[in-house]
């Protein structure tokens, strides 16, 4: 089994060293390289180019949003395929569609608990968007406030509002569709928690709460986790 192949690009030594350390406990994933610094960090992920790049928004050289948007432009004709996790202090609202607009495919706070930017890691390599619920809101407001055309917010076809039903589908959400124990497990899949976190949580086996999870994802009409967090957070079936 290939491991997750993560560069960290951070500016302060201690949160760097504390990423790295606690990513390291797991045996999937190996480190392949660190930068301080925006113009180091884009030469490091042209030239080891891993699978995911961890990206502060606040490095001293050029922001994290604007290394994201290079990394994801095109360079004589051939994309970086290195997906961005956004590792930050910043939840305003700026700071989040920015980084969306740039092509990030991840959003995660840094008081994120260790297990979620584990799941944030695993979901980003799947190909999919982790996003934070708080950020989720976000750009949920941004999908409501302008639903037809959302520049600010361009997220691609696996996250919520480049789904072209998707503000339609969520009108006919009603919480009775969903019985009382996948209304508790769609709460913990809003709240970031993983499979085996719910199943702790809940007193289930992790094959009950993959059970769930199909049948909420069916039930939303979702692709994914996050797209059901979010309509769920929409239609007020979970606050």
């Amino acid at each position: 089994m290939s491991k997750i192949r993560i560069a960290l690009i951070e500016d302060h030594d201690l949160t760097r060293v504390g990423i790295r350390t606690a990513l390291l406990q797991k045996d999937e994933i190996e480190v392949v390289g660190e930068a301080a610094n925006a113009t180091e960090g884009l030469k490091m992920l042209k030239k080891l180019q891993p699978d995911i790049a961890i990206v502060d928004i606040g490095l001293p050289d050029k922001d994290g949003i604007e290394l994201t948007r290079e990394v994801k432009s095109t360079t004589n004709g051939e994309e970086l395929a290195t997906k961005i996790l956004i590792l930050t202090l910043r939840d305003n609202k700026e700071a989040v569609l920015a980084a969306f607009a740039a092509g990030a495919d991840s959003y995660c706070m840094k008081d994120i608990k260790f297990d979620n930017l584990l799941d944030a890691v695993r979901v980003t390599y799947n190909g999919n968007a982790w996003i934070d619920p708080a950020i989720a809101r976000i750009v949920l407001q941004q999908a409501q406030q302008n639903p037809q055309k959302s520049e600010s917010a361009s997220l691609d076809s696996k996250t919520i509002t480049s789904n072209p039903d998707y503000m339609d589908n969520l009108e006919g959400i009603e919480p009775y569709t969903l019985t009382e124990r996948e209304l508790e497990v769609l709460q913990l899949i809003v709240e970031g928690c993983s499979n085996a976190t719910i199943a702790e949580r809940l007193y289930i086996t992790v094959g009950t709460v993959k059970t769930h999870v199909r049948n909420i994802l069916n039930k939303l009409c979702a692709d994914d986790r996050t797209q059901a967090a979010v309509r769920a957070l929409r239609s007020g079936l979970v606050g």
